[in-house]
């Protein structure tokens, strides 16, 4: 792990650069994911400490993520706190099975518009979670239920000096993060998600404001590992659900988060089976200590390969810097205002839905576009889970529909025989337009049908064509000749 001086202290500048950056995140997630702040350090010194030591991605950081919020909420909700370190355990010990079964490199062929698809449904669902959040009321359980009662909501903060005052804070968090980057260089050596956070939580303190700040209960105490009755409750359909879904997700998003980041530097490119079995090991050490499950990040990530990171050091020295402030600081977690919170989390959904992507995509690939809408309202409608099974089969389908086309080239020199070349993928969704072909051929022709350049002909169209063949035999004067590949 450690390397030449001029590299570790490249490391180390990168690793403080990180921690300001995964600190307000990893407490912001865990607050909107329904959880004790400190259970998302925990997680992210997890994914410093282990997940960091492990080969994979060199480069990329582990943390807890708000691509997972959603889905976090509503298993608290379903199992209750207790069981959460179980769900995590369950789907850390999935990833490791994978991995070692070497089937990283496997989720490269997931459809990219499913993903895509899968992030923006989360991104609606946490943006309108949170926007309640910022102005201090329930959100509704449902993901639908929060996007249709959010003008109720808004109207509501006008006749409520509290709500006023934490939506102000709110809206004020998410211009800062807007126009961060705008601001001189000298300033911008502040991550913008610290900035915002400690701004907002001066503003509070300086002017007295009535909002709900975090609740702080001390490291330890956060912590629960698992017992025999919360696996026990693992032993449901819904529950076996849960555990895929952090499991399948959590692996995608980690390892084109590692896709992503392989693309921002030139050091060594990320062994995919590796990374899996990484992100497994520090799942299964989150879920033992009852924590958030982890991912790769991309804004940390992207963090630390711009603040100069030349090895993993980074990333583990980011997870001690944590650690300390966990440790040495937890009472500073009290002081911030959840609303600064909730708007640093508004500012991420609103990253994962990918409006400019589905333009493109509606104008050079419809039917992805149409793969992605359908995966994201989804899950707003059903739930993480099922929203991304309805995706995928909908991937499916359209590569079903989409790669079996059969080309049929006919040759007719006005005497003598028919010549019929029939190329591609001849399957049963084939079958009207190649029997609508064959019918619309002279019947007192004789026929030559060439199979030699079909790729694949399925049994429906096998049978299909030797049924045209005998009945067009049968009424025309003479036999189909059938020139075959095997």
């Amino acid at each position: 792990m450690f390397t030449a001086p001029e590299s570790a202290r490249h490391d180390v500048t990168a690793s403080v650069v990180v921690f300001l950056v995964a600190l307000p995140l990893c407490v912001g997630v865990a607050v909107a994911s329904g959880v004790p702040a400190e259970l998302g350090l925990i997680t992210g010194i997890v994914g410093g400490l282990v997940t960091g030591l492990l080969p994979g991605s060199s480069l990329q950081v582990s943390g807890p993520a708000a691509g997972l919020t959603v889905l976090v909420h509503e298993a608290v909700q379903e199992y209750g706190l207790a069981a959460l370190g179980a769900l995590v355990l369950a789907a850390g010990l999935l990833q490791l099975a994978m991995g070692f079964l070497r089937l990283g490199r496997f989720f490269r062929a997931i459809s990219v518009a499913v993903v895509e698809g899968m992030l923006a449904g989360i991104g609606l669902v946490l943006v309108a979670g949170q926007l309640y959040a910022m102005t201090g009321s329930e959100a509704p359980a449902s993901g639908l239920g929060k996007i249709v009662g959010l003008p109720g909501a808004l109207i509501g903060v006008i006749g409520s000096e509290r709500a006023l005052a934490a939506f102000g804070l709110g809206v004020g968090t998410i211009a800062v993060l807007v126009f961060w980057n705008r601001l001189p260089a000298k300033l911008r050596v502040v991550p913008a998600q610290l900035a915002a956070v400690a701004l907002a939580t001066g503003a509070s303190l300086s002017l007295s404001l009535p909002v709900a700040t975090v609740e702080v209960q001390g490291l330890i105490e956060a912590v629960r590992m698992p017992d025999a009755a919360d696996f026990g409750g693992l032993m449901t359909v819904g529950a076996i659900g849960t555990v895929l879904a952090f499991a399948l997700i959590a692996s995608a998003e980690s390892l084109f988060s590692a896709a992503a980041v392989d693309r921002l530097h030139d050091g060594p490119r990320t062994s995919y089976d590796k990374e899996l079995i990484a992100q497994g090991a520090g799942n299964t050490v989150c879920g033992l200590l009852g924590a958030l499950p982890m991912t790769a990040v991309i804004v940390r990530s992207a963090a630390n390969v711009r603040a100069g990171a030349r090895t993993k050091a980074s990333r583990v020295l980011h997870g001690v810097w944590l650690l300390l402030f966990a440790a040495l600081l937890p009472a500073a977690l009290g002081l911030i205002p959840v609303a600064a919170l909730a708007g640093v989390l508004v500012h991420a959904g609103c990253k994962l839905i990918p409006v400019r992507q589905l333009v493109k995509l509606w104008r050079e690939h419809r039917g992805e576009a149409v793969v992605l809408v359908v995966t994201a309202v989804a899950i707003v409608s059903v739930n993480m889970f099922e929203g991304v099974l309805i995706g995928l089969a909908l991937a499916v389908i359209k590569i079903a529909w989409e790669t079996p086309r059969v080309h049929v080239d006919v040759v007719d020199k006005g005497a003598g025989p028919v010549h019929v070349h029939l190329s591609g993928h001849a399957t049963f969704l084939c079958l009207p337009k190649l029997l609508d072909a064959l019918e619309a051929l002279p019947q007192d022709r004789p026929i030559e049908l060439d199979l030699t350049g079909l790729r694949h002909l399925d049994h429906a169209c096998r049978t299909s064509l030797e049924n045209w063949a005998a009945r067009h035999s049968a009424e025309g004067t003479d036999p189909v000749r059938v020139a075959s590949g095997g």
